[in-house]
């Protein structure tokens, strides 16, 4: 008879919903939530989520940024080659190209010359109808003039370098002591776009070239200044 009653004592007491703790028997403890700084204590999970989240974040801002960058760089490299490219101008020509010798001139007046064989027309400034160089652009050019004649009937070489048909410097050379006269003449000037350059073979003078190229026109821009 008290096993029975000591049993029913026992069901009683665990069949009971209250709580109990080291401090004793409750009707229940309550759940706090957890606070907000308090996440990746108590979610693991949740907080190396976030945290990739937000470093994904940065490494798509940098990205997106250094693009930007490389974007600004390549056009700016584009511009500055293609001025470099723009900058491009030089021509050098001779008289002509024959095998056997060739007298040009003299004439009854000044006449500008026409240099056929073309060594290289860098920016298509020189027109080989006209024998006129036309300047691509504002600069600082290099200008180199030379000239030759062999005796046939009169030895005189004479010619001038001219901007817009003003005379820049002369190339002259007048003697009649010898079968053959040459000369020559480099200068640097400042021209500008549109200027127009030729070599003017003055009245009562000549020349004479073949495949060794003795007279020559040269031409190249040393740096822009526009």
């Amino acid at each position: 008879m008290r096993a029975i009653v000591l049993l029913c004592l026992l069901h009683a007491a665990f069949g009971q919903d209250s709580k109990f703790s080291w401090l004793g028997p409750s009707e229940s403890v309550p759940q706090q939530a957890p606070v907000q700084s308090q996440v990746c204590v108590t979610d693991q999970a949740s907080c190396g989520c976030c945290l990739m989240q937000k470093q994904i974040g940065r490494l798509e801002k940098f990205y997106n940024m250094s693009i930007n960058a490389l974007k600004d760089e390549l056009m700016s490299s584009k511009m500055i080659l293609n001025n470099m490219r723009g900058s491009r101008s030089a021509f050098s020509v001779a008289l002509n190209n024959n095998s056997a010798m060739v007298f040009y001139g003299p004439f009854s007046s000044d006449s500008i010359i026409k240099y056929k064989h073309v060594f290289i027309n860098l920016g298509d400034g020189y027109n080989v109808e006209t024998g006129i160089f036309t300047v691509p652009r504002n600069g600082v050019y290099s200008l180199s003039v030379t000239i030759y004649s062999s005796a046939r009937v009169t030895l005189s070489n004479c010619v001038t370098l001219q901007v817009n048909s003003e005379n820049v410097a002369d190339v002259i050379e007048r003697s009649g002591q010898d079968l053959e006269d040459s000369t020559s003449v480099v200068v640097a000037v400042q021209l500008n776009a549109g200027d127009r350059l030729s070599v003017k073979l003055l009245q009562g003078c000549s020349l004479s070239d073949d495949i060794n190229h003795y007279n020559t026109f040269t031409g190249f821009l040393l740096y822009a200044s526009d």
